[in-house]
């Protein structure tokens, strides 16, 4: 049997790579992007069986790209995990400490990195497009004098050397990941109790009163909602597509009747996925 391919945003030993094994089995075979919006292409064209993406992080919110993603395509989630996102300060094995002048990472790690570089001012941020791939660059290119923030399993990878562990600013620090597939080969769960979570996307009038009378479909059968999320409406400028989390199985009869009252008085609706609540 041919052995399943998931993709991911970033290079080898991206934290994505591990809430994909996590997801997957740790003898998965993945496939690094360049861009998320290659991740959903790959996928969609049936070049891998699954794919991986952030959705959320603690400490830096929701990822609006992947949310805007999930809406254009068709490709449901089916799990979901979360990741404790340690933050390495990584050189070349020759390379010490005193030496480094500039730490290359994604600015998103570079600023949950802040408390380091005021304790350090003579090292200057340096933003790349991924934290592994920032790690992979400094030993390609034989740098003396940079280093890189990372994961530990990306200096295992490319043969670079720690120099100081977990060096984020907090501890609390956790990403959240959607595990998809496509429609024809997405799992389908069985209702039992209430460990299941659903997804969903939708609109309403821009009239007064058209959240609170979508969210009382579910407050009216004490359905517990997770999360909600505005994002711009394309093309109607100030109003907003909401993103809903919710307890419960797609299934259910309590759910289904919430997601008609939904259907009622809202002007779009779609499930993105039901799955088990990450641990």
């Amino acid at each position: 049997m041919r052995q399943e391919i998931a993709a991911f945003q970033g290079e080898r030993g991206a934290f994505s790579e591990e809430a994909a094994r996590r997801l997957l089995g740790g003898q998965v075979e993945v496939l690094p992007c360049l861009r998320f919006e290659d991740l959903f292409h790959n996928l969609e064209t049936k070049k891998v069986q699954a794919a991986v993406v952030p959705i959320e992080n603690t400490l830096a919110g929701s990822v609006h790209e992947n949310y805007d993603h999930l809406l254009h395509h068709d490709l449901p989630i089916v799990a979901e995990t979360r990741v404790r996102i340690v933050h390495n300060l990584i050189a070349p094995p020759r390379v010490p400490f005193g030496a480094i002048r500039r730490v290359f990472s994604h600015p998103v790690a570079i600023g949950q990195c802040l408390n380091f570089f005021t304790k350090n001012p003579r090292i200057e941020k340096a933003p790349f497009y991924d934290t592994a791939g920032s790690v992979k660059m400094i030993m390609e290119e034989g740098l003396e004098d940079a280093g890189a923030i990372a994961s530990s399993a990306a200096a295992e990878i490319y043969g670079a050397r720690i120099l100081r562990r977990s060096i984020e600013d907090d501890r609390q620090n956790f990403t959240r990941f959607f595990l998809l597939r496509r429609p024809e080969y997405a799992r389908k769960y069985p209702v039992k109790g209430d460990r299941w979570k659903t997804s969903l996307v939708f609109t309403t009038r821009n009239v007064p009163g058209a959240l609170f009378r979508s969210l009382a479909a579910f407050a009216l059968r004490d359905i517990n909602l997770y999360k909600i999320e505005s994002r711009p409406l394309r093309g109607k400028p100030w109003e907003y597509i909401f993103y809903l989390d919710f307890l419960g199985h797609v299934d259910d009869p309590v759910s289904q009747n919430a997601l008609r009252h939904l259907k009622e008085v809202a002007d779009f609706l779609r499930v993105l996925g039901c799955y088990p609540p990450g641990e």
